[in-house]
C-alpha cells in the first residue's frame, strides 16, 4: 500500500471528517440520496480508526481513496477532476521511491487546491488559491525560502511531462536536504548551462552559480601539474589524460577558493580579487556524480548540487554535509522546458519565448578581423564556454575564458566596461595564482588547506607599499587598490618555514604578460573600442560578439589595432 506522511493524514482526516459531516447533515434532512448512504456505510468509508481510516497503522491505497471520492460524486470539492489518473499514477510510481519522495512531493498534491481555502482561509491570496489551470502546487521547498522568513511554492506549468519519479510534473527531485527559493533559481539556471555545454562540446561540464549568475564554469580538460597544484587537488586521483566531470568542478570553481578562517579578519582587508563569489554556491554537474567529484565537493563550502544521477558512494557522501541538510537534487535530463517563460511581479505576468537557441562549432565561421586559421579547436572550446556561460549570466555581462573554463566573469553591471575590468582582474588573479613562486611556497607542515587558499589570496591580490607609485595598467583601475605592509607580510610568515615577500609589480607585469589567447565574450555588442583594448591588456586575443551594433567600426578597428580576432557569433 502506498504510504504518505503524517502531515498528509492528518489534512485528509480533516477535509474527509467535514465530508462525512455534510453528508450526514443531508441525510438528516432528507437531502442525501441512496447512493450517497451508501457511500458511507461501505468497508471503503476513512471517517474511523487512524487519521486515514481503517485499522491503526494502516494507511488505504490512494487509488481506493479517490475511487471512493468519485464513487461519492464529491472530487470536484477534493481536488480537480484532472489530478486523479496524475496522483494514482504518482504513487504507483513512487510506491518504493522512500520516505522523502512522498514526504517532498505528494503531500500537497494530495491534499491539492481543496485544502488550500481551508487551510488558507477565505482571504488568502488568490495567487495562493487560484493556480493556473495548469500548474500544481509541490511542498518539498523549506518553509525558510527566503531570509525574511516568507513562504513560497513552487508550481510546474505544464501537464504533459511524465511523472514517472519527478513528481508532479517537476524536472528534478530532492534526494536530500530543503532548497530555498534562490536554490532553485541558481539549480535550474545552472543546469540549462552544463546541460548545453556538454551538448556543445562533447566533454563533461560543471557550474558554479551564485545569486543566479555563474561564477564559474568549465568543461572537463584534464588538468596540468601547475594547475593541479594551484587548485590543491593533487591528492585526488583525478584523470590527467581524459576529459572528467572532477576537471570540470575543478575549474568551474578554480578562481573562487575561499574559506573562511579563524584569521580571516586580519587576511580580508588586503584581500581584493573576488574570490569568494562561489562561498556557498549551488553546483551544477552535466553528468551522473561520481566518488571523486563528491569529494571534491564535500570538503568545499556550497549550498547544494543538481545532477541527473548519483553514484551510492557519492551520494551517501554528499548527504553527510551541513549535518545532513546538504541540498541534493536529481534531473531529469530528458525533459525539456516549456518554450514560453512567465514571471509574474506586481500582479501582472510577463510571458516571452525561452532563449532556446543552442551553440556549436559552427557558430564561429564569421571571423570579421584576423586569421580564422587560428582559430584551433581548442579556441572553439573556449568561446563555447565563454558564449554559454554570459548567456545565463545577469545583463550586463563580460566573460574570459582560457583553458577550457571561465577565468574571469563580470556580471550585473550598467555597462559592458565595467564589466570587462570586472572580469579582466579576475582573470589577472587566476594567473597570478600560477605564478612559479607561488607554486613553490614554503609551507609550514601543519597549515590548512583552508589557511593556504587565504594566504594565496593575500599575497595575489596586493602590491607592496614601496611598489605603489607603479601603475600596471592605465588607467589605474586593477590590482592595485590593496597595499602589502612589512606589518602585513609579518603577519602571513607565520604561516612559512622561511620569509616570503609579495610579488613586486615588475614580477606581476612580466608574469602577466605571458597570458596570451585568452577567449572574451559578451552577451551583446561591445559599446567601442575602450572595452577591446582594455581586454588586451588581460591577454585577451579571441573576441566574440554579435555584429549589427551601433560601434562595430571602433570595434573593429581596436581589434586589428591589437592584433585580435573578432568573430561574429551565428
Amino acid at each position: 500500500m502506498s504510504r504518505i506522511s503524517s502531515m498528509a493524514r492528518l489534512r485528509v482526516a480533516a477535509a474527509l471528517e467535514d465530508e462525512r459531516k455534510k453528508e450526514l447533515e443531508q441525510q438528516q434532512n432528507g437531502a442525501s440520496t441512496s447512493k450517497n448512504k451508501s457511500c458511507n456505510n461501505n468497508n471503503n468509508s476513512y471517517g474511523h480508526g487512524s487519521p486515514c481510516g481503517g485499522p491503526r497503522g494502516r494507511l488505504p491505497s490512494v487509488a481506493k481513496f479517490l475511487s471512493a471520492r468519485r464513487r461519492s460524486k464529491s472530487h470536484s470539492r477534493l481536488l480537480d477532476s484532472s489530478f486523479f489518473l496524475r496522483i494514482v499514477a504518482a504513487f504507483d510510481e513512487n510506491s518504493s521511491c522512500g520516505r522523502r519522495c512522498h514526504h517532498s512531493h505528494l503531500d500537497e498534491g494530495l491534499c491539492g487546491r481543496f485544502m488550500t481555502r481551508r487551510l488558507l482561509g477565505q482571504n488568502a491570496n488568490n495567487s495562493l488559491r487560484r493556480q493556473d489551470d495548469h500548474s500544481c502546487n509541490l511542498n518539498g521547498i523549506s518553509n525558510n525560502m527566503l531570509e525574511d522568513g516568507n513562504d513560497a511554492e513552487l508550481y510546474s506549468l505544464q501537464m504533459d511531462m511524465p511523472i514517472k519519479e519527478f513528481n508532479f510534473n517537476l524536472i528534478f527531485i530532492v534526494l536530500n536536504g530543503s532548497p530555498g527559493y534562490i536554490n532553485i533559481l541558481d539549480g535550474l539556471n545552472a543546469w540549462q548551462l552544463v546541460s548545453e555545454l556538454s551538448e556543445a562540446t562533447g566533454q563533461p561540464a560543471a557550474a558554479s552559480f551564485k545569486h543566479v549568475s555563474p561564477a564559474g564554469a568549465a568543461i572537463g580538460v584534464p588538468l596540468n601539474d601547475s594547475e593541479a597544484q594551484s587548485l590543491m587537488v593533487t591528492d585526488l586521483a583525478i584523470d590527467t589524460r581524459r576529459p572528467s566531470l572532477a576537471s570540470a568542478l575543478a575549474r568551474a570553481r578554480e578562481q573562487f577558493w575561499h574559506i573562511r578562517t579563524p584569521n580571516f579578519r586580519i587576511l580580508k582587508k588586503f584581500i581584493g580579487a573576488d574570490r569568494m563569489s562561489s562561498f556557498g554556491d549551488f553546483i551544477a554537474l552535466s553528468q551522473k556524480c561520481d566518488e571523486i567529484t563528491a569529494k571534491l565537493i564535500s570538503r568545499e563550502i556550497s549550498d547544494g548540487v543538481i545532477a541527473p544521477d548519483y553514484d551510492d558512494q557519492a551520494l551517501s557522501m554528499l548527504a553527510k554535509k551541513k549535518n545532513g541538510n546538504y541540498v541534493i537534487l536529481k534531473i531529469d535530463p530528458k525533459n525539456l522546458p516549456a518554450e514560453d517563460e512567465v514571471r509574474t511581479i506586481f500582479g501582472l505576468k510577463l510571458k516571452q519565448k525561452r532563449n532556446a537557441a543552442s551553440l556549436s562549432t559552427e557558430s564561429f565561421t564569421d571571423v570579421a578581423v584576423g586569421d580564422g586559421g587560428e582559430i584551433t579547436s581548442e579556441t572553439v572550446d573556449d568561446l563555447l564556454v565563454a558564449c554559454v556561460a554570459v548567456k545565463y549570466t545577469q545583463s550586463d555581462a563580460v566573460c574570459f575564458a582560457h583553458r577550457g573554463q571561465v577565468i574571469g566573469m563580470g556580471a550585473g553591471q550598467q555597462n559592458r566596461l565595467t564589466c570587462t575590468r570586472l572580469a579582466g582582474e579576475k582573470a589577472a588573479n587566476w594567473w597570478l595564482r600560477q605564478h612559479p613562486r607561488i607554486l613553490s611556497l614554503p609551507w609550514r607542515a601543519n597549515v590548512r588547506r583552508a589557511e593556504k587558499a587565504n594566504i594565496i589570496d593575500a599575497i595575489v591580490a596586493g602590491i607592496r607599499i614601496d611598489d605603489s607609485s607603479m601603475s600596471l595598467l592605465e588607467p589605474k583601475n586593477t590590482l592595485t587598490n590593496n597595499i602589502i605592509t612589512e606589518a602585513n607580510e609579518r603577519q602571513w610568515n607565520n604561516y612559512f618555514a622561511t620569509s616570503v615577500r609579495a610579488l613586486s609589480q615588475k614580477e606581476r607585469k612580466e608574469w602577466l604578460d605571458q597570458l596570451k589567447g585568452v577567449c572574451i565574450a559578451s552577451e551583446s555588442h561591445f559599446p567601442g573600442r575602450e572595452c577591446i583594448d582594455l581586454a588586451k591588456q588581460f591577454g585577451a586575443k579571441f573576441v566574440v560578439t554579435s555584429s549589427g551594433g551601433a560601434n562595430d567600426d571602433d570595434v573593429c578597428e581596436a581589434c586589428e589595432r591589437n592584433n585580435m580576432i573578432l568573430v561574429y557569433i551565428r
